[in-house]
């Protein structure tokens, strides 16, 4: 048998040699066949020629650092990954490890096994370590983070002893077949003006008649409304007679309700004119129903109500500008925005308050008025409670009108007719929605009761009652959210040991848009986030807009060496807006400094880029990444391009897969690394140069989450061959 050999010309890369036999063989003759390399080898040959890539950046400049983005999994196992990178780069970024849901779990457990070891294995092989990333909205450990914020549940209230009324039967037009009486003991004096209070509760919204009477002769006073929940209710009233007994009249309300801590007081007076006010320990002595009628009067044990008051208003002190919960009339001019009186002149004598004032004559009531209104609306039987501090330059009593937007007129009442005189007082107020007013989202208060009058109202509160947890402040979730953060700061510190010098401590904080018009791009924030806002947290949200000046002092405090702390964000060398992301993201680093305390060290830009086959494409994309390195240079911080990678997007516009890639895009790729890697070190100050660092060492495999199956890395998969992009990149270092 002949042996057959092949093997390329003169400087190919030598190849295993093909065998043949067969059994017949019997001539063992060599015949040495020459054939031509594959171009596609033979392209890549130089590649054998080039170094390591930390060989190539100047040794002047000790304080660069070559870095890699790697999977800390993989890397913590030593093997083929942990060999490539530590030979070619000085410094390593986990991927994900150090990302907040990668450490805390939902109940806000944090498990820093995974870094710990990563740094280890880094500071083994004598690699530095880049923290990525302290804060950011994105892998948050969400259900954690809102549970945080959750409502504070509400304790039930304490078991007490009620008047408890039923009244199975409504007899329509005749309230006089539901009766309730306490015998008073001591007759009220006609002509003295009293104030009678109660807790009331009904089975469905209620309004219950007040008949008291002298002799079994009844006068007829305002009636109490009652909501489903325990509210109290108030009227004032001036008898013509000696009131010996309290009458209430109810024959017309099927349904049940209930009655405590009724409190009846003269004009000038505290004193409780009512013995048994409370019922404590069963004791209904005073009370009584008529023997003829089919109510049931009895004392009942009650627990109070888990409930809580949320109030509407917003701006209650008034000394904001914000007059969004108010509006007035002036002598039939409005409604429109209120007016603030000057500092000082508010209840007490100081801070601020609404003045309104009526004109010298007036048709109406209601031509001049004030309203307090809300977003809120209100059903029939809603329990609410009102109160506001008031005084007047002339003492006047004024009406009140349920409105829902102001001057939409519902209901003649609303929260009663207040008297107000020349000193601040208090006037409150509290009852049920009457079914007349279903739909109010407005108080008006009727002024024009009295001419050239001028009126003032401070600390306005108009509260609904809800039932369940109470939400947080925005102060307390601000407080809850740094507690955490610091938490979360101080965890990540300790793990990793003080090896770790230099943080992402706020990642990609600017969105893309500039909503306010203020001439920068807004922070990103649930409401301009589409789709990302239920699967983000925007901390910005809760701690505001210098959420980053919390995130710096506390990365500072909880580590045991000094820091160098960067934003990092993407798209700061984008073309099609002139770099303006940059442009904003240097103001907003600005804001944040002006405190005068807070110090951004750096800013870190991601440059997750592509090579257009398209010239006039490629040289917009390339212009623009001059002028960001431009910029970034002006700013006198240092400058890290912080996950570097490079994708292909042929003439039409698509983006190419690495089995398309031909020869021809992969040298375009490469020159473009180099041009990236040579503008750095042109325009970049040598004091400001802190490094960059490569974030795909390999092309991504095609079911990867991030660029999948697209060319981006300088070796391919599993680091079988260096590419073209590996000397673009090395070039680009050594200068060439």
């Amino acid at each position: 048998m002949k042996r057959l050999s092949y093997r390329y010309t003169a400087g190919a890369f030598l190849l295993a040699a093909a065998a043949l036999a067969t059994t017949s063989c019997v001539d063992d003759e060599v015949v040495d066949y020459k054939v031509e390399k594959p171009a596609s080898i033979a392209n890549m040959e130089y590649l054998n020629d080039y170094d390591a890539l930390k060989t190539y950046v100047a040794a002047g400049n000790p304080d660069f650092k070559l870095g890699a983005g790697v999977n800390a999994e993989t890397y913590n196992q030593q093997g083929l990954a942990y060999r490539v990178i530590n030979e070619n780069f000085v410094e390593v970024v986990a991927g994900n490890a150090m990302k907040y849901s990668s450490v805390v779990n939902d109940k806000g457990e944090m498990n820093f096994g995974t870094v710990s070891a990563f740094v280890e294995a880094a500071k083994t092989a004598g690699m530095s370590v880049y923290g990525h990333t302290l804060v950011w909205h994105s892998q948050q450990t969400n259900k954690y983070l809102n549970g945080l914020l959750a409502d504070k549940p509400v304790e039930g209230g304490d078991v007490e002893y009620v008047l408890h009324v039923v009244n199975p039967t409504a007899v329509a037009d005749q309230p006089w077949t539901g009766d309730l009486y306490y015998d008073l003991p001591a007759p009220l004096t006609a002509g003295v003006t009293y104030t009678l209070t109660l807790d009331m509760k009904a089975s469905e919204a209620m309004s219950i008649g007040f008949w008291p009477e002298t002799d079994g002769s009844a006068e007829y006073f305002s009636s109490f409304n009652a909501a489903t929940t325990w509210l109290p209710v108030s009227i004032n009233f001036t008898p013509a007679n000696n009131i010996t007994t309290l009458r209430w009249v109810f024959g017309n309300y099927a349904g049940e309700f209930s009655i405590d801590n009724a409190v009846l007081t003269a004009a000038g007076s505290e004193d409780n004119l009512i013995a048994n006010s409370t019922f404590d320990d069963g004791d209904m002595s005073g009370w009584r129903k008529s023997s003829w009628n089919n109510n049931t009067v009895n004392v009942a044990q009650e627990t109070a109500a888990a409930s809580w008051w949320e109030n509407l208003v917003n701006n209650s002190d008034c000394e904001s500008d914000d007059d969004s919960s108010y509006r007035s009339t002036e002598n039939g001019v409005g409604p429109t925005n209120p007016r603030f009186s000057d500092p000082g002149t508010g209840a007490g004598g100081v801070g601020r308050a609404i003045v309104v004032t009526t004109g010298a004559s007036h048709t109406n009531n209601w031509d001049t008025q004030f309203f307090v209104t809300t977003s809120h609306v209100f059903e029939a039987g809603d329990a609410f409670r009102f109160s506001m501090m008031m005084r007047a330059d002339k003492p006047v009593t004024f009406e009140t009108q349920a409105h829902a937007a102001p001057g939409g007129y519902l209901h003649w009442s609303m929260v009663g007719n207040p008297s107000v005189t020349t000193e601040w007082t208090e006037y409150t107020y509290s009852g049920a929605i009457p079914a007349e007013a279903a739909g109010a989202q407005t108080i008006a208060f009727n002024l024009a009761m009295s001419d050239n009058t001028t009126y003032y109202f401070d600390d306005i509160k108009w509260e609904i009652e809800k039932t369940g947890g109470v939400p947080l402040t925005p102060e307390e979730k601000a407080d809850t959210l740094t507690w955490a953060l610091n938490n979360w700061m101080a965890g990540m510190m300790e793990a990793t040991g003080g090896y770790v010098t230099a943080w992402d401590v706020v990642n990609e904080p600017i969105s893309g848009s500039d909503g306010d018009g203020d001439g920068k791009y807004d922070l990103w924030s649930a409401t301009n986030a589409g789709s990302g806002a239920s699967s983000n947290f925007y901390w910005q949200d809760y701690l505001g807009d210098t959420f980053v000046r919390t995130a710096v002092k506390l990365a500072r405090e909880n580590s045991t060496v000094p820091l160098k702390l960067f934003v990092n964000d993407y798209n700061l060398e984008s073309d099609w807006d002139n770099n303006k992301k940059l442009e904003s993201l240097i103001k907003w680093i600005e804001y944040w400094e002006s405190d005068g305390v807070t110090v951004v060290d750096g800013i870190g830009t991601q440059m997750h880029v592509s090579y257009y086959e398209n010239p006039a494409s490629q040289a917009s994309k390339e212009a623009a990444i001059t002028r960001m390195f431009e910029l970034m240079a002006a700013t006198g911080k240092l400058v890290k391009v912080s996950e570097l990678d490079m994708g292909c997007v042929d003439a039409s516009g698509s983006t190419v897969m690495t089995p398309a890639l031909t020869d021809e895009q992969a040298r375009g790729m490469s020159d473009f690394y180099k041009f990236i890697v040579k503008e750095y070190f042109r325009i970049i100050p040598a004091a400001q140069q802190y490094g960059i660092t490569q974030w795909a060492t390999t092309d991504s495999p095609a079911g990867s989450g991030w660029r999948g199956g697209e060319p981006i890395g300088l070796w391919t998969e599993n680091y079988a061959t260096r590419k073209h992009a590996y000397a673009g990149f090395a070039d680009g270092l050594a200068g060439k």
